[in-house]
């Protein structure tokens, strides 16, 4: 028993001296303000000043950065108790406009083994050339994109947002009325005639309730004008839309339709070539409040769905049918089919389906 005893005292006693011997970094700041960074002068840096107020020398063995904008500097060899040295953080702004917050994560002999150094600031983005801004040349004319984005908007009002374009010759360009829209789009331009290195806008209003459909959905355009380097170029409109949900309270919540499906994954399993399988997802409207299939949408053309076509009573049942065509497919598949529903809860609920495509 003695022998053990002081056994454990020996082990006891290296632990300490081995702690008491570890490095301690005592640092001027651990955090540190660049302010505003402009994009465009490069890369910022500041140097953390430390002092070894430990025992023992301290070795830094390496310092992890939280994004590889920021690159440390450290001393590779021991700084000795009582002496100081810097840590060099690094950060390049180029592509991060906004606020940055970053770490320099110090590992090293110390107790705890890790430092933390922060550094934040705001990145204010270099001015753009025009060829940045209107990178797509449509002959004289230089557009950001020819894919022009709604984003995402709602179907309780129809929307507008301006594209800019530009004219990058040496004469006037003069926009032609767009013809073929579809009552649910508008286009404008502002001027109409745009002058030689002038800019310009492409004005799209949508309104989504009269394209009446739900989730992604693209629209066509040809953009003419007598530019003689270029005189028709189509221009693609995308846009997310979704069902317009006014301001509920909790109660107004309870009262509204509820869509909760029994399942929302189906495995076919194997599925052999040239084959169409079939299958059902069965929900139930839970709310106090007529529920509305809006549309049924799937990411592939490979599926088939067949949505109820009248409302469903509070309390009753429903089905969605989902049919699968194999056809020119194989290997491991997954698909995907969004309901869009008058249910405030779950307006966009996914369902999917997967099979394994084969000649067997």
């Amino acid at each position: 028993m003695r022998r053990i005893a002081l056994l454990s005292f020996l082990l006891s006693l290296s632990a300490f001296q081995l702690f008491a011997q570890s490095g301690k970094f005592e640092f001027e700041e651990t955090s540190y303000d660049f302010g505003n960074i402009h994009e465009g002068n490069g890369k910022v840096s500041h140097e953390f000043k430390f002092t070894n107020k430990g025992s023992a020398p301290l070795l830094i063995t390496n310092i992890v950065p939280s994004c590889g904008c920021t690159s440390p500097t450290y001393p590779k060899e021991a700084v000795a108790p009582g002496q100081s040295a810097i840590i060099k953080a690094e950060f390049d702004p180029l592509g991060r406009p906004g606020d940055i917050h970053k770490t320099l994560t110090i590992e090293a002999n110390t107790e705890p083994a890790t430092t933390v150094l922060y550094i934040t600031g705001m990145v204010i983005p270099k001015p753009k050339s025009l060829a940045e801004e209107f990178p797509d040349s449509l002959g004289s004319i230089r557009l950001a994109s020819r894919y022009m984005s709604l984003g995402g908007i709602t179907n309780k009002e129809p929307v507008t947002k301006e594209f800019g374009v530009y004219n990058d010759g040496d004469a006037a360009v003069t926009f032609k009325p767009v013809e073929g829209l579809d009552k649910h789009m508008k286009v404008d331009f502002e001027p109409i005639i745009l002058q030689p290195k002038q800019k310009g806008i492409i004005r799209i209003t949508y309104d989504a309730k009269a394209k009446n459909d739900f989730g992604g959905v693209t629209d066509n355009f040809q953009l003419v004008s007598d530019d003689k380097n270029g005189t028709k170029t189509a221009i693609t409109v995308n846009a997310t839309i979704n069902e317009y949900f006014p301001p509920m309270d909790e109660v107004q919540i309870e009262q509204s339709p509820r869509l909760e499906f029994s399942k929302t994954v189906h495995d076919f399993g194997s599925v052999k070539s040239d084959k169409i399988v079939t299958t059902e997802f069965e929900f139930t409207n839970t709310g106090k409040q007529d529920l509305i299939i809006r549309k049924v949408k799937s990411n592939c053309s490979c599926i088939v769905t067949t949505p109820p076509k009248t409302a469903i009573k509070p309390g009753a049942k429903g089905k969605i049918k989902v049919s699968y065509n194999s056809a020119g497919r194989e290997g491991a598949e997954s698909k995907t089919v969004t309901v869009y529903s008058n249910d405030p809860r779950g307006a966009n609920q996914a369902l999917v389906i997967r099979m394994k495509v084969g000649q067997e």
